[in-house]
């Protein structure tokens, strides 16, 4: 299993799972930061047309292209059918934000062979490693 430091390093494309249309939530904030040091960022919001000026799309499912990291800012409870959504598209990681902690989408993750990182903030573990791909 992959470091969340080398998770970030090897990803260039992050699906963002609730990602908020609101600049004052952290859901947009730390995305758009992410996007800001070179990440393309594609939302995952079914109630959003765009959001950082990417097509925002209603379902993992629904992104035409591979992703590299499924990004999590959904509550712990649904955290468990978004992994099972990551592995349904092939995605290589899933990474839930501080807060978001699941056994059974750490369970999910483990047997699926994919990388997992929970409770830890994406945008954090970016400032602190000095990563960027801009």
């Amino acid at each position: 299993m992959r470091t969340p430091r080398q998770i970030l390093i090897d990803s260039a494309v992050i699906a963002v799972v609730g990602a908020s249309r609101d600049e004052e939530k952290t859901a947009h904030r730390v995305p758009a930061q992410m996007q800001r040091h070179g990440w393309r960022i594609i939302p995952v919001n079914p109630y959003a047309d765009e959001i950082f000026g990417e097509t925002a799309y209603p379902t993992l499912a629904d992104i035409p292209e591979p992703v590299d990291l499924v990004n999590v800012f959904r509550p712990s409870a649904d955290a468990a059918e978004v992994v099972r959504q990551a592995v349904a598209i092939g995605a290589p990681a899933v990474w839930l934000q501080q807060g978001i902690a699941s056994a059974e989408a750490r369970r999910i993750a483990t047997e699926a062979g994919i990388d997992y990182v929970e409770d830890h903030c994406i945008a954090v573990e970016r400032a602190t490693g000095a990563l960027s791909r801009a």
